[in-house]
């Protein structure tokens, strides 16, 4: 049996991982999906939403799991499952990054950007709000960008469920050693049609950060939806 914890990436919430949670589940294994504070069920005020609380907030979920775990991070949860590795290495089996973001030492998600090129198209889908501290997607190009290949139904669940992102997570920089995180063995999970992280920016980083396992989905951003049991199926077997 492996126990799973399942992160989101910005704007979205464990909802997302409705579909594959249980799927794990009815194959044996242990599934936990969890809100990042700000997200979800995970309620705190907007100003308080940031990359330290994503880390402790993580960090505590594995601390009381008594076994290992399996970490998956989508999207910009790529960023906080690799933090918590660094503080949390020895209780993790294996990192999973799932069309993630894969940071370098002293880098944020900002950072990443400009290391390869990423294309301003959700930069530009980003809506700051009124006080400057989180941003929301421009409605229009929701399905543009992460659910093209998803159901109205899927659509509309994101729809009712996505909140917005503060900015401060996405600024923050992570502190990383080869001999704490990069003891962790690492698994990315490309998404060929991914609009949102683009093929050929999940394989820049993954040039730039190695892992030891590469595997494709053919799906939008968004394999939780269109795609769970290839997912799930996939998950347990890494």
């Amino acid at each position: 049996m492996t126990t799973f914890i399942l992160v989101h990436g910005a704007y979205h919430g464990a909802w997302c991982y409705s579909k594959v949670k249980p799927l794990l589940e009815s194959a044996g294994h242990k599934a936990l999906a969890v809100d990042l504070p700000g997200h979800g069920n995970n309620v705190i005020p907007i100003e308080k939403v940031t990359f330290s609380a994503y880390v402790e907030y993580l960090s505590k979920v594995i601390d009381d799991q008594e076994e290992k775990v399996l970490l998956v991070g989508h999207s910009l949860g790529g960023m906080s499952i690799s933090q918590v590795a660094e503080h949390k290495h020895e209780k993790i089996e294996k990192l999973v990054y799932l069309t993630a973001l894969i940071p370098m030492n002293n880098e944020s998600r900002m950072g990443i950007s400009d290391r390869v090129n990423e294309d301003s198209t959700v930069a530009r889908a980003r809506i700051a709000t009124q006080d400057g501290l989180a941003s929301t997607i421009d409605d229009q190009l929701l399905k543009t960008l992460f659910y093209h290949d998803c159901s109205q139904s899927d659509l509309s669940m994101a729809k009712n469920n996505l909140v917005p992102q503060a900015t401060e997570p996405l600024r923050a920089k992570v502190c990383l050693t080869e001999e704490k995180y990069g003891s962790v063995p690492r698994a990315y999970i490309e998404c060929l049609r991914d609009r949102a992280i683009p093929l050929k920016m999940q394989r820049e980083m993954v040039s730039d950060v190695p892992c030891q396992q590469v595997e494709t989905l053919d799906t939008s951003h968004s394999p939780f939806f269109s795609a769970p049991e290839e997912l799930a199926q996939l998950l347990i077997l890494l």
